[in-house]
């Protein structure tokens, strides 16, 4: 997720400017309520496989928001799309194929953008996730940049995922944009990638700014970070300085996918990619909708397939 946002020089870092509290002008962030995906062959004709998307923590993607077209491209591939706003339980998640939860976040820092994050999940509701997956259900976990990943992170651990609670750069520490490709060697080739047929093959997926993370075995890689790429992990939201904790990113990771049980769980660690937004006051496009990211609609169509078991889980 990148947002708009003044950009200055301190101490020989860049240094962005944030709003109240370590909010970073959010607010220049809405949905392209025109953006349509061109899927010619919808996976299901109707009534698909349901698909729940959290609302019940904070959650700063909804699908009356920044999540609308996310939502939208799902319905298009035929998938039925409800929002869950009740905490996670048997019950709550009874019925469900997939789980979608996009940058969670606990109450305490809904307009503080700073440390402490404290996981936006209690222990019962990390405990009825895994077990549901454990029984076959699929989980869609998407975490972006700080605080986010401190909130999903002790989720993300239950499946063997190591979040990384900052802000992944590239070696010059200014750019936070990352391009994917199968030709760099970043982009694994896997049944996600690859698609049900030359149609849905996807040899680029573009990302903005986010998180990077490490994940276990069984785990399996799709999007690595290069070589020089830095995590930055800073107090306060897009608040740098020298002082900033610095952790080497090359090696990490910002998108995998990864067994438990009979379930299935991918995850990410920038949330934009899958939305179509527009941003700040030129309207800037930014996810699916953005003309250097043509596959990003393809690869979340890709990832949905693989987690409702259309895909293979392996190669």
């Amino acid at each position: 997720m990148t947002v708009s946002v003044v950009r200055m020089v301190w101490t020989g870092l860049p240094l962005l400017a944030a709003g109240l509290s370590g909010w970073p002008l959010a607010a220049q962030q809405v949905a392209d309520s025109a953006f349509s995906a061109p899927i010619v062959a919808p996976a299901y004709r109707a009534n698909g496989p349901l698909v729940l998307l959290d609302e019940a923590h904070t959650n700063f993607h909804t699908l009356n928001g920044r999540y609308l077209v996310f939502g939208r491209v799902l319905q298009q591939d035929g998938y039925t799309v409800r929002p869950t706003r009740v905490p996670f339980s048997s019950e709550s998640l009874a019925g469900a194929r997939i789980l979608v939860i996009a940058n969670a976040l606990h109450a305490s820092n809904a307009g503080r953008w700073e440390l402490p994050t404290p996981s936006a999940f209690t222990p019962a509701e990390i405990d009825a996730v895994k077990k549901w997956v454990r029984a076959g259900g699929s989980l869609l976990l998407i975490a972006d940049h700080m605080p986010f990943p401190g909130a999903a992170g002790t989720l993300a651990e239950a499946f063997g995922v190591h979040m990384r609670n900052g802000f992944a750069y590239d070696s010059t520490r200014a750019v936070s944009r990352f391009t994917y490709s199968r030709a760099s060697g970043r982009l694994a080739s896997h049944p996600v990638t690859d698609g049900r047929g030359p149609s849905e093959r996807v040899d680029s997926v573009v990302a903005f700014t986010g998180q990077a993370f490490a994940i276990d075995a069984p785990g399996r890689p799709l999007m690595t970070l290069a070589t020089g790429t830095v995590v930055l992990e800073p107090r306060v939201a897009w608040q740098f300085s020298d002082a900033t904790p610095v952790t080497p990113g090359a090696g990490l990771l910002q998108g995998a996918v990864t067994t438990v049980g009979r379930g299935r769980v991918a995850v990410f660690g920038e949330a934009a990619m899958f939305s179509a937004q527009v941003a700040g006051p030129r309207r800037n496009p930014m996810g699916m909708n953005d003309p250097t990211a043509p596959q990003n609609a393809q690869f979340l169509l890709n990832v949905m397939h693989w987690l409702s078991g259309l895909l293979p889980e392996r190669p």
